[in-house]
């Protein structure tokens, strides 16, 4: 049920580690003939605040995410060719304007339509993660750099300041079903909510943040999120600071508020490699 005007209730999905001890891993794009993980889930009951009308409350350095009102020229994200032809650029441009940043690389890009009864979260059919999680650890994020940029630039860069950010947007229609929870960076304690999780592809392996649930957590939303606002969501920032959001944990919800109505969520998000001189 909805508690008041500004805020609502979540069932998030929170991590609970192995009880052997191990380090949790999950396969990713498997063939299912093994266990897909080796760590357990637990819903826990969180109040959500939605800000609409004060999104002057968050900022990508103080709570780890931003929104913005910045309609895309690209349209259709039916195709990834055209997505990375067109929408990448203009991608590229805003986060350069946001950020200031001197070089903003795209890394990849997910599309998810919400498919209810559907078990196929094959690469071009995925769907709302319902997990609360950080896309990337400090490890895999200087293997990002390793990865996608020339192997004679990496040592220049990774001396400079650089961030892992989402820039996430809904598409095709008003994001009212199982919208985007955020959850402030300054209520996290890293040293203890989060845990280095191995995500094992069938060529390599990398590695994300699992959380536990903490009841220190405050979780934010933007209700009714449009295709022409935006969500940067920072994963990573190398810059060393106790004042400064290093990371954002996040998750798909389902909303009580939602009306039944409401069409099945659609959305992009880019990954981008941000750099500063």
């Amino acid at each position: 049920m909805t508690i008041s005007n500004d805020t609502t209730i979540g069932q998030l999905l929170y991590f609970t580690p192995p009880l052997d001890g191990s380090k949790p891993y999950i396969y990713i794009n498997d063939d299912g003939t093994r266990p897909q993980r080796n760590y357990q889930q637990a819903t826990h009951e969180v109040k959500i605040e939605n800000i609409r009308g004060k999104e002057d409350s968050v900022s990508l350095d103080k709570t780890g995410f931003q929104f913005y009102n910045r309609p895309a020229a690209h349209k259709s994200f039916q195709n990834d060719e055209e997505i990375e032809k067109e929408y990448y650029p203009e991608s590229i441009a805003l986060l350069k304007e946001l950020t200031g940043a001197s070089l903003v690389v795209p890394f990849d890009h997910t599309i998810r339509r919400r498919r209810p009864g559907e078990l196929d979260d094959s690469p071009q059919k995925r769907q709302p993660v319902p997990q609360v999680h950080i896309d990337q650890t400090p490890t895999s994020s200087r293997d990002r750099v390793r990865r996608h940029l020339p192997a004679e630039d990496v040592p220049r860069l990774l001396a400079n300041r650089f961030q892992i950010i989402n820039l996430w947007r809904p598409i095709g229609n008003v994001a009212l079903d199982w919208p985007l929870a955020l959850c402030d960076g300054r209520s996290v304690d890293e040293h203890v909510d989060l845990i280095p999780t191995t995500l094992k592809y069938p060529d390599r392996d990398g590695e994300t943040f699992s959380v536990k649930f903490n009841p220190n957590h405050r979780w934010k939303y933007l209700r009714g999120m449009t295709p022409d606002e935006v969500v940067l969501i920072k994963c990573y920032d190398s810059k060393e600071d106790p004042s400064l959001a290093t990371f954002t944990p996040h998750t798909a919800f389902e909303d009580p508020s939602t009306p039944a109505d409401a069409p099945l969520r659609q959305s992009i998000e880019v990954r981008f490699l941000v750099f500063y001189d």
